[in-house]
């Protein structure tokens, strides 16, 4: 697939309208909810589907400011977050659409082919600054990551840092596609995208969550058995009040025909 593809921040679909529906949030799950928009609304003649990026928490927070119908996430819903809904006397429906493994890219021409999530930690916090360190050449580390809104960016904070503070000399991208660009034309880049947006022109870093007993190539066969140790749940959030305007199309995604599109796409289906 095109790194243009996920490149695109914000991509509307428009049609003939019976009903519209906005669905906003999450840069990882912006792709498969494309495609997923662009099936549904052929088979339903009428239909429209606007579909936005620009992280897991400005998709929350429009849920909440009443600016979207559906809130695509990378990560669960905060207490704060469901507090406000709550305090808005809102109600809100979770439903898992698929998953995806996280996985670390560095650039093709980088010696290291595996790495501890230990390691990974260290680089991203700024411990490990030099590739010859985790055996690779004598390079300046150039570490990507996702902006503080993304849920990526919190996912990959929490479960590989331990929730320690990331470097501040990591550089923050507003998209998923920008990571992957920007690691594929600096030899010294690293970063961690959604498998989905693995591609040619980065290379995926095997990793160990044993302290490198074994180490794991992030694929969809090893997300499916779930060896690879980084695997999560993609989310739809929307409000109990618009459940019958958006379960046609939540209703899609989750059946068969839209689970096979999940897979296509390059994600994780419910069903293993």
């Amino acid at each position: 697939m095109k790194s243009k593809f996920f490149i695109a921040f914000i991509f509307t679909i428009f049609s003939s309208t019976l009903f519209g529906q906005k669905v906003k949030g999450s840069d990882t799950v912006l792709p498969l909810s494309q495609k997923e928009a662009e099936v549904f609304m052929k088979r339903n003649s009428g239909s429209k589907v606007t579909i936005i990026g620009g992280g897991s928490g400005v998709g929350i927070a429009s849920l909440i400011d009443g600016t979207t119908e559906i809130a695509m996430s990378s990560r669960k819903m905060k207490m704060g977050e469901k507090l406000k809904l709550q305090e808005a006397g809102k109600s809100t429906k979770e439903t898992i659409i698929a998953y995806d493994a996280l996985a670390i890219v560095v650039h093709p021409s980088n010696k290291v082919s595996q790495l501890t999530r230990e390691q990974v930690s260290d680089i991203f916090t700024g411990k490990i600054k030099n590739w010859k360190q985790v055996g690779g050449d004598d390079l300046p580390i150039t570490a990507y990551s996702r902006e503080s809104s993304s849920g990526t960016y919190e996912f990959f904070k929490e479960h590989i840092m331990n929730n320690k503070n990331y470097a501040s000399s990591v550089l923050s991208m507003p998209a998923t596609g920008a990571i992957v660009q920007s690691v594929s034309q600096t030899k010294g880049a690293v970063g961690y995208v959604g498998l989905a947006y693995l591609e040619k022109d980065v290379k995926a870093i095997k990793l160990s969550n044993d302290k490198g007993k074994t180490y794991i190539a992030p694929n969809l066969a090893t997300a499916k058995n779930r060896t690879y140790p980084v695997v999560r749940p993609l989310y739809y959030y929307y409000l109990n009040t618009v459940e019958k305007k958006v379960k046609p199309l939540v209703d899609f995604i989750l059946s068969s025909e839209g689970q096979k599109i999940v897979e296509q796409i390059g994600y994780v289906p419910l069903s293993k």
